[in-house]
């Protein structure tokens, strides 16, 4: 890869303003027409979570450097922070696109028990190859999600779209289980490292977001389990446990009526004033703001 300076890839940058495009809450962003997106053409940082499935043609590009070429029935899955470049596609190439935002996500997987699975595949196997039947029920899921998300009237189109995705995330992971059954079964060290971290972050999050506690926790030096989380993930250990707090945090302003101090408190932050401060840097508004917009 050149020397030039990689901008980050939003989902702003990739939205198609036609007919075929539905978005939700600047989180989902679904298009029936692949070839008609904001593709890449110089390096760019993921800043979200990305499947596609291929219904014709063929394109070809690069993840982290690494060459990739996908055919029809081929579907892909890119998580943040990886870098793409290089976008190339044959003129009949298309197919169907879905861009969830990392906050919405783990939304959807908050109560998931093995979210690394998709991490750790997808960092190996960013693109496979379907089944027709598998390719078919893919197909469903992606038109009932624009179904939904077209019912703008709804007062639960929100929670069913997540719903969705998140049972299209389990069939996802079948898939997985397909493919990589053996890999899966006997995972890398780091692999393994990387899992158990997680699992220990999903049970002590709320009190405890010091990495060196982790580590002791999982007998490693706090070097080794940042370079570990960070080389299967592509994320630090700080940013996994800010990213399961600042879920925490939004999920007790949307549907409890717990006051800010008293969510602090919860969570035990030193103050009210810290968890302002620790919910702008990652969400970008106060807690009060986000609550009213909710």
């Amino acid at each position: 890869m050149s020397k030039e300076k990689i901008i980050d890839l939003s989902l702003r940058f990739t939205q198609i303003a036609h007919e075929h495009t539905d978005y939700i809450d600047g989180d989902v962003l679904l298009s029936d027409r692949l070839n008609h997106a904001s593709m890449p053409t110089s390096p760019r940082r993921m800043t979200f979570i990305l499947v596609a499935l291929c219904t014709q043609g063929e394109c070809t590009f690069t993840v982290d450097t690494q060459p990739l070429k996908i055919h029809k029935n081929d579907l892909v899955v890119i998580s943040d922070r990886h870098v793409v470049d290089n976008f190339q596609s044959s003129d009949d190439c298309d197919g169907l696109l879905m861009i969830v935002s990392v906050n919405f996500f783990y939304e959807v997987v908050s109560n998931v028990s093995d979210v690394s699975m998709l991490f750790r595949f997808s960092r190996n196997h960013p693109v496979v190859s379907l089944t027709d039947g598998e390719v078919e029920l893919f197909r469903s899921y992606f038109f009932m999600l624009k179904d939904k998300m077209r019912a703008t009237e709804h007062k639960f189109r929100r929670d069913i779209v997540r719903t969705l995705i998140l049972a299209m995330y389990y069939d996802l992971s079948n898939v997985i289980a397909r493919l990589n059954e053996a890999d899966i079964k006997k995972m890398t060290r780091a692999d393994e490292i990387f899992t158990n971290f997680i699992r220990l972050v999903e049970l002590h999050y709320k009190h405890e977001r010091r990495v060196g506690w982790y580590a002791e926790m999982l007998t490693i030096t706090p070097k080794y389990l940042s370079e570990t989380v960070k080389g299967v993930s592509g994320r630090t250990p700080n940013e996994w446990i800010d990213s399961y707090v600042t879920l925490e945090v939004r999920v007790l302003l949307k549907t409890s009526s717990k006051s800010i101090k008293e969510i602090a408190d919860e969570l035990h932050f030193p103050n009210q004033s810290f968890l302002g401060k620790f919910f702008r840097e990652h969400v970008g508004m106060t807690p009060t703001a986000y609550r009213r917009q909710s």
